[in-house]
C-alpha cells in the first residue's frame, strides 16, 4: 500500500482498531461493504444511521441497535490513527493489513470475523512466519507435567523448523515461548492488548525476548490493555493464524479449548497431549481427545500432522530383547520348557510340536546363546544374569 488510496485504507483501519473490538461481526460486515475509508467517514459523519442526511439507504449501517451505533460513533470520534502509527514505530513495530505482502492471509478464513489489521513488533515477515507455525496452548496454572511438555514441544518444534505461536500467559503459553527461544527458533506471542503493553507484567522479560528473536501481534492498538472477553477473541487469531493447535492441560471450561475448537472450525488440525485420568487440568484434553482431536506425545508427531508428505514420526516399539531374535522353531522349543524340573528332550519336542532330533539341535543352539542349561539328561531355562538397564521407559 504506497499510493494515497492505500495510506488512507491503512489510515482508516489503524483508526478503526479503536472503534471495534476483535471480530465484531457488524463491523467487520460493514468494512466489507463499504471498504474501510468510507466506514470511518460514515461513523464519524452527522446523520441518522451514521450517514449524512444526503446520504441514501444504501449507506446506512444496518443490523444493530441505536445504543450500540451511538457506541461505535463515540469512539471513531476519538481516533488518532497517526499518533497510534507513531507509537507503534517507538517501540521498534508496525500496522499490517490486508493489501500488505505481509499479511497472512489464511485470517481471511474467519470471514466477517477477521482482524482488521494487526499491530506487530519484531523483524520477521508474518505472512511467511505463519505459512509454517504450530500453536501450543493450555493451562495458565499447569502442573511441573504440563510446563515441562509444553516446553519439550516448543522445543522440537523449533528444531524441526516450526514457528511455535502462543499467548504469552503464564503456564503453557510462556513454557511453549521458552522452549523455542532456548532452541534458538522462531516463536510468535499474540497478545490480547496492545504491543506496547506488558501483560502479564511477570512476563516483561520473556515479551522482550520475543519481540528481540521473533514476533509480537496484536489486534488492539497502542496503549490497549486486555479484558475477559479480548483473551477470548484473541484465541481465533492464534487458531486461524496456525496450521494446528496443540492443548497441553485445559480444563472443561478453558479458553485454550476456546482456540481448538476454534481451529476445528476452521479445517486446522487439533491435537492433545494427554495426562493423568485422575487430574482436573487434563480433563478438558481428554474430552477434546474422544471427538476430533488427535493424541501426541512429542514434536515429531505434531510434525507428521501438519507438515509435508514424508514428514513421518519415528515408529515406536519397545526394547528389543535377545529372545525376539530367535529363528521360529527354536523360540517354540524355549517355551516349551518346564517351569520347574528340568525337561527331557522327547517332552520338550513333544510340546514344541518338533521331532527330539531337531529339538536338541535347537537346545544345544539356545545352551551356546545361554537361554538354557543341562542338568544331566534333562534341560532347563537358565538362571536370568542381571544386566544394566538402558531401556528407555515407554519405547523408542
Amino acid at each position: 500500500m504506497t499510493s494515497a488510496a492505500g495510506r488512507a485504507e491503512r489510515l482508516a483501519r489503524a483508526a478503526l482498531t479503536r472503534v471495534f473490538e476483535p471480530g465484531d461481526e457488524h463491523g467487520g460486515r460493514w468494512l466489507r461493504r463499504f471498504g474501510a475509508v468510507r466506514l470511518l467517514a460514515l461513523l464519524t459523519a452527522s446523520g441518522e444511521g451514521g450517514g449524512r442526511p444526503q446520504d441514501g439507504a444504501g449507506d446506512r449501517l444496518t443490523g444493530v441497535g441505536e445504543r450500540r451505533l451511538l457506541g461505535y460513533r463515540a469512539r471513531a470520534a476519538t481516533v488518532a490513527p497517526e499518533r497510534d502509527l507513531a507509537a507503534v514505530a517507538a517501540v521498534g513495530g508496525r500496522f499490517v493489513c490486508p493489501g500488505d505482502r505481509e499479511w497472512p492471509s489464511q485470517l481471511d478464513d474467519l470471514g466477517e470475523a477477521a482482524p482488521i489489521g494487526l499491530w506487530v513488533r519484531g523483524g520477521p515477515d508474518l505472512r511467511i512466519w505463519s505459512l509454517r507455525s504450530v500453536a501450543v496452548v493450555g493451562a495458565r496454572a499447569c502442573t511441573s507435567y504440563g510446563a515441562h511438555m509444553a516446553a519439550s514441544l516448543g522445543t522440537g518444534l523449533a528444531e524441526r523448523g516450526w514457528v511455535v505461536t502462543s499467548g504469552a500467559a503464564f503456564g503453557v503459553d510462556g513454557a511453549a515461548h521458552r522452549g523455542a527461544l532456548a532452541a534458538g527458533g522462531a516463536t510468535v506471542a499474540v497478545l490480547a492488548c496492545g504491543v506496547d503493553v506488558v501483560y502479564p507484567r511477570g512476563h516483561a522479560e520473556l515479551i522482550g525476548r520475543i519481540a528481540e528473536q521473533g514476533l509480537v501481534v496484536a489486534e488492539l492498538p497502542p496503549g490497549a490493555h486486555p479484558t475477559r472477553s479480548r483473551f477470548v477473541l484473541r484465541n481465533r487469531v492464534i487458531a486461524a493464524l496456525t496450521r494446528g493447535t496443540v492443548v497441553v492441560e485445559a480444563e472443561y471450561r478453558s479458553g485454550s479449548l476456546v482456540t481448538a475448537r476454534g481451529a476445528q472450525r476452521l479445517g486446522r488440525f487439533t491435537m492433545g497431549v494427554p495426562g493423568p485420568a485422575t487430574s482436573g487440568l487434563s480433563a478438558g484434553v481428554h474430552e477434546l481427545l474422544r471427538g476430533e482431536g488427535v493424541l501426541v506425545t512429542d514434536a515429531a508427531e505434531v510434525v507428521e500432522l501438519v507438515g509435508d508428505i514424508g514428514d513421518l514420526a519415528p515408529v515406536r516399539h519397545g526394547p528389543l530383547l535377545p529372545r525376539d531374535l530367535l529363528d521360529p522353531a527354536a523360540a517354540r522349543v524355549l517355551e516349551a520348557l518346564p517351569a520347574g524340573a528340568p525337561g527331557g528332550v522327547a517332552d520338550i519336542a513333544r510340546d514344541a510340536g518338533t521331532t527330539p532330533d531337531e529339538a536338541l539341535a535347537k537346545l544345544y543352539e539356545l545352551h551356546s546363546l545361554g537361554f538354557v542349561e543341562r542338568r544331566g539328561e534333562g534341560w532347563r531355562v537358565a538362571a536370568p544374569t542381571a544386566a544394566p538397564d538402558t531401556a528407555r521407559r515407554g519405547g523408542t
